[in-house]
């Protein structure tokens, strides 16, 4: 019996173990089944991303990620003028940062980076030693010399980690035109800003700028500003068939290195985003308007015996000359009373046409993105037509004024003003046609009268035939014209036989000298600065002076128009004057 109930027990022990082993067995089985299907399904779905949705939503916005990554870890581009000279690049610096865990008595550790690093502010610096985290920026883009005066520390607190840096090599001279980043090296203004993806993806950029004329226009600049003791100014050159900007300048301006130190005052961009009333020289316009549409004679008249009366207002010349006025006269001699009739004639919605034609009326779109909107009456009333075609209640860019005077002497061409150099851009023309190309010449030649007879004498240079047209407008304040407060511009162009340069020069209150006896208006403010603009550009450039004679004068043409000159002896078939020169 004993042996019979040892042979059972001993069976169902033994059954007890198949059946706790046939159990285990099958739950591992089960795992792995489990495993099996779960690595399955992810190869399917792997599957599925890289090769069956190549062209999914995933694939887009991954891709787009990574480009994105890739765009912001690149370092970034460099920036070159026209001819090679460095204007903008990206230096590898040090920047110091503090582990607040590790600093032992905030108090003097400060004290000894303030000897360092007199910038850093006490209470901001001793919030970061005493933080709660183990990472705190103290000073960012430092000095090797710095770096090596915070070794000499021997704190255990403090490392440093490598950044990118933007670095101006030129300081002040392209701060408007190329513009600034921020620490993280994002364009904020100029260039830099409007090519940021571009630069950020690590191409270099080749601006249209010339450095030497930049330094030059800069110079002539800043000193028609100190003789007249002026608040601001902006010059340009710009190349009258292409649209490329050789140089752009705007005073007050910064150390783009030392953008946080610049006052608003010095950032803001003149050329491009000041919108200002250049008065006279929009003759240059309703003059082109009057011939392209009217088709006029040279020998026209317009009556500037007396002031013209628009309801309340009355329209005087500066310089009456009280008769009837031919249109070379009207032109040379600035007059008002005849330049509004000249719009008059035109009429209102074909005289605002023209100039929105010539870009005046709206925004430029162009390489910088600070871009002033012009100001422009609203509604365009039959007055707006008479004080428009002179100037008067209609604002607008330096730069926009300086393409409009491209468009209408380079025969007709419109212009679009550029920063940066494309490829073969050199040899790209406008093919949109705003004047004929016989109105360009006459134009022309009304323009050079101006520099040899008219209010332009000061910007003349022997050999080079510039010609021009002056504008002083009074600057508007609280709603009222200020009389003492004058905006004083001269724009030219030169050769004038076949335009390849545009020159500006505007000064922002000017104040009347011993040398201008007391005036500060354009032919003496801005017109003698863009002469030595010219003047320094041929020596610069290497431009040879034209060979010509008083008596090749392309002026001379309108000579027989002009009845207060004292004619001599017709030469050649041309009537010849004295010039004063």
């Amino acid at each position: 019996m004993i042996f019979k109930h040892a042979r059972h027990r001993a069976i169902l022990i033994e059954g007890e173990r198949r059946s706790a082993a046939s159990m285990a067995q099958s739950r591992l089985s089960f795992l792995a089944a489990f495993f099996i299907l779960c690595y399955f399904m992810v190869g399917v779905r792997l599957v599925d991303l890289t090769i069956v949705q190549k062209t999914s939503s995933f694939s887009e916005s991954q891709s787009s990620d990574l480009s994105a990554v890739k765009v912001i870890a690149a370092r970034r581009g460099d920036v070159y003028d026209r001819n090679g000279f460095l204007v903008a690049t990206t230096l590898k610096t040090p920047s110091l940062f503090v582990d607040p865990a590790l600093v032992l008595n905030s108090e003097e550790l400060l004290k000894k980076l303030q000897a360092i690093f007199p910038s850093l502010g006490h209470a901001k610096t001793l919030r970061t030693l005493n933080a709660k985290n183990r990472f705190g920026w103290l000073k960012r883009g430092i000095t090797p010399e710095q770096q090596q005066a915070v070794l000499d520390l021997g704190q255990p607190s403090l490392g440093f980690q490598d950044e990118h840096r933007r670095v101006y090599p030129q300081g002040d001279l392209f701060s408007h035109m190329l513009g600034y980043t921020d620490r993280d090296g994002l364009g904020l203004a100029g260039i830099e800003r409007g090519y940021d993806d571009v630069l950020a993806s690590g191409k270099d950029v080749n601006l249209t700028l010339d450095l030497r004329v930049q330094h030059l226009v800069r110079r002539e600049l800043k000193t028609a500003m100190r003789d007249f003791d002026a608040k601001a100014g902006v010059g340009m050159v710009m190349d009258a068939k292409t649209g490329e900007v050789l140089a752009g300048v705007s005073l007050p301006d910064f150390d783009v290195n030392l953008v946080k130190e610049a006052k608003d005052n010095q950032k803001f961009n003149r050329l491009t985003l000041g919108v200002y009333e250049l008065g006279s020289m929009f003759k240059i316009f309703s003059t082109a308007a009057l011939l392209e549409l009217q088709n006029v004679d040279m020998d026209d008249t317009f009556d500037a015996r007396k002031p013209l009366k628009i309801g309340r207002y009355t329209i005087n010349d500066y310089h009456a000359k009280k008769r009837e006025l031919t249109v070379p006269e009207v032109f040379m001699y600035s007059s008002n009373i005849g330049s509004a009739l000249m719009g008059k004639m035109v009429g209102g919605e074909a005289l605002k046409d023209f100039y929105a034609d010539l870009g005046l009326l709206d925004p430029m779109n162009i390489d910088v993105k600070e871009v002033g909107r012009p100001l422009v009456p609203n509604p365009w009333r039959k007055s707006t037509t008479l004080t428009a075609s002179y100037g008067h209640g209609l604002a607008t860019t330096p730069l926009q004024m300086s393409a409009a005077v491209a468009t209408v002497v380079n025969g007709g061409m419109a212009v679009q003003p550029t920063f940066v150099r494309k490829e073969n851009h050199g040899m790209i023309k406008s093919d949109v046609r705003i004047i004929s190309e016989q109105t360009s010449e006459r134009m022309r030649k009304l323009l050079r009268l101006v520099v040899t007879q008219g209010t332009g004498k000061n910007a003349d240079v022997e050999g080079y035939a510039i010609g021009g047209k002056t504008g002083t407008a009074e600057k508007s304040v609280n709603g009222r014209y200020d009389r003492k407060k004058l905006i004083s511009s001269f724009v030219g162009a030169f050769p004038m036989n076949d335009p390849r340069y545009v020159v500006m020069v505007m000064v922002d209150e000017p104040k009347g000298n011993k040398k201008s006896y007391g005036y500060a208006t354009a032919g003496w403010v801005a017109a003698p600065a863009v002469k030595r603009i010219v003047s320094s550009m041929a020596s610069v450039l290497g431009m040879p002076a034209d060979q010509y004679s008083v008596e090749d004068d392309i002026s001379n043409d309108l000579l027989p128009y002009v009845h207060e000159l004292k004619h001599k002896k017709k030469k050649g078939g041309k009537s010849l004057v004295s010039y004063k020169r």
